[in-house]
C-alpha cells in the first residue's frame, strides 16, 4: 500500500531545491511550420463519448442495430470505441440517447526528427554485481552524458534510485521486457497491447512473446531513460517498476483511441505516472471534439492518482501560437510537458536547447536531454564529422555512428525490419541481443521527467501528481523560459 504524499516534507524539499547555479542559455532558432504526425482516419472506427460517466446497459445493442460493435468502452470516463458503422451509422449513433458525441478516430505516428543510430554492445554481458545500486558502473556510462547533466548520478550516490513499489507506465510501442536492463523491471500482469496487427504478428510468430513485446525499438528506449539495472546503459531509477502499454505499431503508427484506452488502462492498473512519448496533434476545426474525448480521459487519470508526462514535439513549433491546431498531449490539462536540451558538440552546453523541440512560454513546463546535433550555416541538422576529437569506436565514442548526441538503450531482439510478401517478418541484426540503439527527440526528453517523478514519488509517497509536478518545476535548472521553467535537476530536486 502506498501511503499519500507528505505534503509538509515536499513543500521542506522544495525549498531546499529551488536555488540553482546553472548559466541561463540564449534562445535558438528553430525551424517554422508545423508537420503533426497524424492522418485522416482510415480505419472505419470512432470514439463515443457519453453524456456523463457510465455506458447504458442497451450501447452494445444500439451500436449493433446501427450495424457495428463495440471494441471497448470504459465506464468511469464514459468513453468507447466501435467499429463497422458507416458515416450514417455514426451520425445516427450521435443522435442517440445518452450519447454526447462521436469523433472519426484518428491514426497517429512518431515523429522523429533522425534515424536511430546503432553500435555494438557484444562485450558486455549483464549487470555486474553492484550496477543496480550504483549505476555508474554501467557497461555504457561514459556514453551517457544526458544522466549525468541531470545530477542523476548525485542522486544515486544519495541512495535515490527509485522503488518498486512506483509503478510507471510506458505508453509506447511496447518493451523488450527481458533484455539485461529491463529483465525483472516490468510487470507482465498488468501490460497489454491495443495494438491488434502486432497482436496477430505476435501470436503467429513470437508465440513464446508477451503481447507488449517490442518490435519497432522506440518504446524500449523509452522506458530504460525511467529505470534500468544499468547493466548497459543506467536509467534515472534502477528499481522502479514498469509496465508496458502498447499503444504504437512495429511501424510506429497508432490509433487515438488506442491511446485514450492505453491511459485508462494504465490509470486502472495502478500506474502512478505514465510516459507518453507520442506527439502528433490534429485541426480543431476538423476533429475538435476529440480535445474533449482527451480531457475527460486526462480528468479521469488525475482523479486516480495518475501524473502523465508527455513529449513537446519535434517540429521546432511555438505552441503558445500554433493557430488551430491541437498538439496531442501538450494542450491536454493536468499534464507535464517536456521540452528537449542536448550536446550540440561533445565539449560543449549539455543545456543547449535541441534545434527540432518545440516550446512555448506557457506550454512546455520543463525541458530535459533529448539529444541534440550541430547545426550547418543554413541552421539545418549537420551529417558531417569534421571537429570531433576522436575517431569512430564502438567502445569509447558515444555518438556511435553520427556526430549527434543520442540517447541510447539496448535495441530489442525482436525489432522487424519489415514484412515478405508473404507476411514473415523479417527481423534485424538486433535478433542477436548484443547492439545499442540511439535516439533523438522530445520522446527520450519525456522518460527523464518521469523517472524523476518516480524517484520523487519513491521519497515522498504516491497520490499527489500535481505536488510532484510542482516540485519538478521548482528544482529545475533555469533555461529560456520558452522552453519551460528549467531543465529539470535530479540533484536539485532532493536538495543535494
Amino acid at each position: 500500500m502506498h501511503r499519500r504524499i507528505s505534503v509538509v516534507a515536499l513543500f521542506t524539499a522544495i525549498a531546499l531545491a529551488a536555488c540553482s547555479t546553472d548559466t541561463v542559455v540564449s534562445p535558438l532558432r528553430v525551424p517554422t511550420g508545423p508537420k503533426f504526425a497524424v492522418s485522416a482516419p482510415e480505419s472505419g472506427d470512432y470514439v463515443v463519448m457519453m453524456n456523463g460517466n457510465g455506458i447504458s446497459k442497451d450501447f452494445t445493442a444500439k451500436v449493433a442495430m446501427l450495424g457495428g460493435r463495440v471494441k471497448w468502452s470504459h465506464a468511469g470516463a464514459g468513453i468507447a470505441t466501435v467499429s463497422g458503422l458507416t458515416n450514417a451509422g455514426a451520425v445516427d449513433l450521435a443522435s442517440t440517447s445518452g450519447v454526447a458525441d462521436v469523433q472519426a478516430d484518428i491514426e497517429i505516428g512518431l515523429e522523429t526528427p533522425l534515424a536511430a543510430a546503432e553500435a555494438d554492445a557484444s562485450d558486455l554481458s549483464g549487470p555486474s554485481i553492484n550496477s543496480v545500486t550504483n549505476p555508474t558502473t554501467a557497461g555504457r556510462y561514459n556514453w551517457q552524458w544526458n544522466m549525468r547533466a541531470i545530477g542523476a548520478n548525485d542522486a544515486w550516490a544519495a541512495g535515490k534510485l527509485g522503488s518498486a513499489g512506483v509503478t510507471v507506465a510506458i505508453l509506447d510501442t511496447g518493451l523488450d521486457y527481458d533484455i539485461p536492463d529491463l529483465n525483472g523491471l516490468v510487470d507482465l500482469s498488468r501490460s497489454t497491447s491495443f495494438v491488434a496487427a502486432d497482436n496477430a504478428l505476435r501470436a503467429t510468430y513470437f508465440s513464446a512473446r508477451n503481447d507488449v513485446t517490442d518490435f519497432n525499438g522506440h518504446g524500449t528506449n523509452v522506458a530504460t531513460q525511467v529505470s534500468s539495472k544499468a547493466a548497459a546503459l543506467a536509467g534515472v531509477t534502477s528499481k522502479t517498476t514498469l509496465i508496458g502499454v502498447k499503444v504504437l505499431g512495429r511501424t510506429g503508427s497508432g490509433s487515438s483511441s488506442g491511446v485514450l484506452a492505453g491511459v485508462l488502462w494504465a490509470a486502472d492498473h495502478g500506474a502512478n505516472v505514465a510516459n507518453m512519448s507520442l506527439g502528433g496533434g490534429f485541426s480543431k476545426a476538423g476533429a475538435g471534439g476529440f480535445g474533449s474525448l482527451i480531457n475527460r480521459t486526462f480528468n479521469y487519470a488525475k482523479q486516480k492518482g495518475m501524473l502523465i508526462v508527455v513529449s513537446a514535439g519535434n517540429s521546432g513549433i511555438d505552441l503558445q501560437h500554433n493557430g488551430n491546431q491541437y498538439v496531442t498531449y501538450c494542450d491536454a490539462p493536468h499534464v507535464i510537458c517536456v521540452s528537449a536540451t542536448g550536446l550540440p558538440t561533445w565539449t560543449g552546453n549539455p543545456d543547449a536547447i535541441a534545434y527540432y523541440t518545440n516550446f512555448g512560454r506557457n506550454s512546455a513546463t520543463v525541458a530535459a536531454p533529448g539529444g541534440n546535433q550541430a547545426l550547418n550555416a543554413a541552421g539545418t541538422a549537420a551529417l558531417v564529422t569534421p571537429g570531433w576529437p576522436w575517431a569512430i569506436n564502438p567502445i569509447t565514442n558515444p555518438l556511435g555512428n553520427d556526430i549527434a548526441s543520442w540517447v541510447w538503450s539496448y535495441c530489442p531482439k525482436d525489432r522487424i525490419a519489415g514484412l515478405t510478401a508473404a507476411g514473415v517478418p523479417v527481423l534485424t541484426v538486433c535478433a542477436a541481443g548484443n547492439r545499442l540503439s540511439g535516439f533523438i527527440g522530445t520522446s527520450q526528453a519525456s522518460p527523464h521527467v518521469a523517472g524523476l517523478a518516480a524517484s520523487l514519488m519513491a521519497e515522498y509517497g504516491t497520490g499527489q501528481p500535481q505536488q510532484i509536478k510542482h516540485l519538478i518545476e521548482k528544482s529545475a535548472a533555469p533555461i529560456d523560459p520558452a522552453y519551460g521553467r528549467g531543465r529539470i535537476s535530479v540533484k536539485n530536486a532532493f536538495g543535494l
